[in-house]
C-alpha cells in the first residue's frame, strides 16, 4: 500500500517511537542509546509545532492512524522533522532534518518523498538553510544511502567529523550536507 505524507499529529507519536526505537537498538543512523518513549516524542512534537518547525508522517493506513504496523500496510510508514540546528538565535533560520523510515519501508522513495515534502514545507515557513548530520563508520559504508538521498535533493557535502561518536562497540564518524533553502 502506497504511503501519504502528511503533518504529524500527536496521535502519531506512539507510531513515531516504535520507528526510532527499532534505529536505537539495531542501528548506528542514530547516536541515541536509548529509544524515547512516546511521551517524549509528544514533548518533542508539541516543542516543534510550537516553533512552527515542520513535523511530517508518512502514513500507510486509511488516513487515521489505526495502530497497525507499516510492516503489514497500514500506520506509519516513516516520519520527517526539522529541529533547530543550535539553541542560539543566530541560527533560528537553519534547521537539521531527521527521517526515518519503518523497517521493510526502505528502498521504495518514500524517503525521498518525505525529504521533499520536508523541504518544501521549510520554504515555506521561511527557513534559509538545512543541515543533515549523517551517522556513518569509517570505512564510509553506512551511510551511502543517505547521502544519495540527500545529494539527490540538492544539499552538498560539507565536511566529515571523524570519531565523535561511539556506540555497538564502534567508534563514529558523522557527514555533514547542507541545502539552501528557497
Amino acid at each position: 500500500m502506497a504511503a501519504r505524507v502528511r503533518p504529524a499529529h500527536e496521535g502519531d507519536m506512539e507510531a513515531v517511537a516504535s520507528v526510532y526505537a527499532h534505529y536505537v537498538a539495531e542501528t548506528v543512523a542514530t547516536f541515541d542509546e536509548q529509544a524515547p518513549d512516546a511521551a517524549a516524542w509528544r514533548a518533542r512534537f508539541l516543542d516543534l509545532q510550537e516553533r512552527g518547525l515542520p513535523f511530517l508522517v508518512a502514513d500507510a493506513g486509511d488516513g487515521a492512524n489505526s495502530g497497525e504496523s507499516a510492516e503489514s500496510g497500514g500506520g506509519i510508514a516513516g516520519y520527517a522533522l526539522a529541529a533547530p540546528w543550535k539553541p542560539k538565535s543566530a541560527y533560528r533560520f537553519t534547521v537539521e532534518d531527521s527521517i526515518y523510515l519503518a523497517p521493510g519501508r526502505t528502498g521504495g522513495g518514500l524517503g525521498t518523498e518525505l525529504l521533499r515534502a520536508l523541504i518544501a514545507a521549510c520554504g515555506a515557513a521561511g527557513l534559509k538553510s538545512m543541515v543533515a548530520v549523517i551517522a556513518d563508520t569509517p570505512d564510509r559504508g553506512r551511510a551511502a544511502a543517505s547521502v544519495a538521498l540527500h545529494e539527490r535533493l540538492g544539499f552538498s557535502r560539507t565536511g566529515r567529523l571523524t570519531g565523535v561518536g561511539y556506540k555497538h562497540g564502534a567508534w563514529l564518524d558523522t557527514v555533514l550536507m547542507q541545502r539552501t533553502l528557497d
